[in-house]
């Protein structure tokens, strides 16, 4: 196995996690890197993401300067199952038949968030969170280690239309604004569908790889 140690030069550290069986060891020390503020690159059941820990607002800055987003931009909160998310979404009865029968999946839904989400993530005009749970083992082991959601997005760089999906690729470009990259192997180059639940009728703003026809797209 090959590890970077991050150090005085500021580079990530790197660790090649076993998809179908992660390494116990090594998701728990992921998970210590998130918790100390580190920004991290993961693998889901849709190319690569970025994700830090949900109260921490310097990694969120992070994300944002390494993405080139605006304030505009809508973080999602990557969850283990649906027990997280009447904390952070207002879920109806139709909104949470759809979410259980498509979860986990590749698909990330808009959803009305409660009080509990906090302002930065959210839209400054609307009161929306993106909600996300990932069919990927690793997401699932470090989501169960750390006992929360993760603030998410996914890696797509500035000027670039298409996610990151290679790993070596991700520590190369990244490896000065990263604390940890981890190696999941390949998980396809199309992002998630995303499907707007926050109305009465489910809307499909982004055509990804989840079928959007379920939702009506």
């Amino acid at each position: 196995m090959h590890i970077v140690q991050e150090g005085t030069t500021g580079m990530s550290q790197y660790f090649q996690i076993h998809p179908e069986n992660p390494q116990v060891r090594l998701i728990r020390q992921a998970v210590e890197i998130i918790r100390n503020g580190g920004v991290i690159a993961y693998p889901t059941d849709s190319a690569y993401a970025l994700g830090c820990h949900l109260g921490d607002k310097n990694a969120a800055e992070k994300i944002k300067r390494i993405r080139r987003l605006d304030d505009k931009h809508n973080f999602t909160l990557v969850c283990r199952d649906l027990s997280d998310i009447g904390t952070y979404a207002r879920v109806d009865n139709v909104s949470y038949r759809l979410l259980k029968t498509y979860t986990p999946g590749p698909y990330t839904f808009i959803l009305n968030a409660t009080s509990e989400v906090p302002r930065r993530l959210l839209h400054p005009k609307r009161r929306h969170i993106g909600i996300r749970i990932p069919d990927n083992r690793i997401v699932q082991d470090l989501l169960a280690e750390l006992g929360e959601p993760l603030m998410s997005t996914t890696l797509i760089l500035p000027g670039e239309d298409d996610p990151m999906i290679d790993p070596e690729d991700i520590r190369e470009k990244l490896e000065h604004e990263l604390a940890l990259v981890i190696d999941g192997g390949f998980c396809g180059p199309e992002p998630t569908t995303v499907v707007d639940l926050s109305d009465e009728v489910p809307k499909v703003l982004r055509v990804g790889k989840g079928d959007p026809e379920p939702f009506g797209g």
